[in-house]
């Protein structure tokens, strides 16, 4: 039996979910992410307490590693190392984009496409198919109407996340679906839970947030 403690920031609320192995035990949520600092103290005493457990009895701290929110990975980053340091757990690391493709595994779709807002038409996002896979790696992209055609003339995809509506202004193809959909840190426990049985766990002295990469074009990438 595992207990991890998972942490996300790194998307538009901030929130904790409290596993045991692959199930979550209790999920709480803050709904503004700008004071990610002052709430997520609070909330893991307050989750832990209201299950009756302690800081020693947790297995692993897993943690939402972006892409996403600058400061809300910076936050939930260093949480997470600062509790594994004095608690001498393991870390364990989870992409943002990941997690949110978890959220919605078994949608009616070929393939999941999440998408977190940047700036102007320009996102984060990765291709998974239902088993997780990436078919895109992750990747920051300027959408444009010809954004994913490659894909989406052999396959379905669902396209989520609050980067999705700018998608859904340019995009007219019959495969291209969209959905609203809340993602909270419940997303992460299944893949948090496969990564502590295989023990791949992040290096708790160099790990840091995946703020992605340089910007690319469709005009560039064949998607």
């Amino acid at each position: 039996m595992s207990i991890i403690l998972n942490i996300d920031t790194a998307v538009q609320t901030s929130s904790i979910c409290l596993a045991q192995d692959d199930q979550p035990i209790s999920v709480k949520v803050n709904p503004s992410q700008k004071d990610s600092a002052a709430w997520l103290h609070v909330a893991i005493k307050e989750i832990l307490n209201e299950h009756h457990f302690n800081f020693q009895q947790l297995d692993a701290i897993a943690v939402s590693e972006g892409p996403g929110s600058y400061t809300g990975l910076r936050v939930g980053m260093a949480t997470a190392k600062g509790l594994c340091y004095v608690l001498n757990k393991p870390l364990i690391a989870i992409n943002t984009l990941q997690m949110m493709a978890s959220a919605v595994r078994g949608k009616h779709s070929d393939l999941l496409c999440p998408m977190i807002d940047a700036r102007r038409m320009e996102v984060f996002t990765a291709v998974f198919d239902q088993e997780l896979n990436f078919v895109l790696s992750p990747v920051n992209l300027i959408l444009d109407e010809n954004s994913f055609q490659d894909l989406l003339r052999e396959k379905s995809i669902l396209f989520f996340g609050n980067g999705a509506q700018k998608f859904a202004q340019v995009v007219k193809h019959p495969h291209a679906l969209f959905a609203a959909i809340d993602v909270d840190a419940s997303a992460m426990v299944e893949l948090s839970h496969k990564k502590f049985l295989k023990a791949e766990f992040a290096d708790l002295a160099y790990s840091q947030p995946f703020y992605g990469k340089d910007f690319h074009s469709s005009a560039k990438q064949s998607l």
